[in-house]
């Protein structure tokens, strides 16, 4: 790929890591397990464990977006290292939000067919986490769609140069 559309996707992720960032920055700012138990009194180790995962996650996409802010700040575009980026934000933020490590949601590859919503969690949640989820989606769908091809394209290169 040119040095033009790696720079230009790494600055449209850029911008969805922003938005990202200031989402699930003022969901968990505006959130207490208290306010989750007021909303829906469900299981409340089930909750901590969700709120824990999407910290996880806000960490993972901040640690991305400045990741992006250096790679384009540099005077010369390295796109190499903008490649390397798109590669872990794949990896680190677009796989975490789909599939978090703490297994607390899962995606239901189904959901394509249906026009629902994929992500599903293993317990009830209130409708603040779900509807986090639901304003999040459709932006990291397209994202996903857009990187994808830095799953494959990254791995063959570390393979070739070794």
């Amino acid at each position: 790929m040119g040095n033009l559309i790696v720079k230009s996707q790494l600055e449209d992720v850029s911008v969805f890591l922003e938005g990202t960032v200031a989402k699930l920055e003022n969901f968990l700012n505006e959130t207490t397990l208290s306010s989750l138990k007021q909303e829906s009194a469900g299981d409340e180790e089930y909750y901590k464990r969700v709120i824990s995962s999407v910290r996880r996650l806000l960490v993972h996409c901040e640690d991305g977006l400045e990741a992006c802010q250096i790679v384009l700040k540099n005077e010369i575009f390295h796109k190499a290292a903008a490649e390397k980026t798109l590669y872990k934000i794949y990896h680190q933020c677009v796989d975490e939000f789909f599939s978090p490590k703490s297994d607390c949601w899962f995606e239901d590859s189904r959901s394509a067919y249906t026009g629902k919503n994929s992500i599903k969690f293993h317990s009830g949640v209130p409708e603040s986490i779900s509807g986090i989820f639901r304003n999040l989606e459709k932006e990291f769908q397209s994202v996903r769609e857009d990187l994808e091809f830095y799953e494959t394209d990254y791995r063959t290169k570390m393979l070739q140069s070794k």
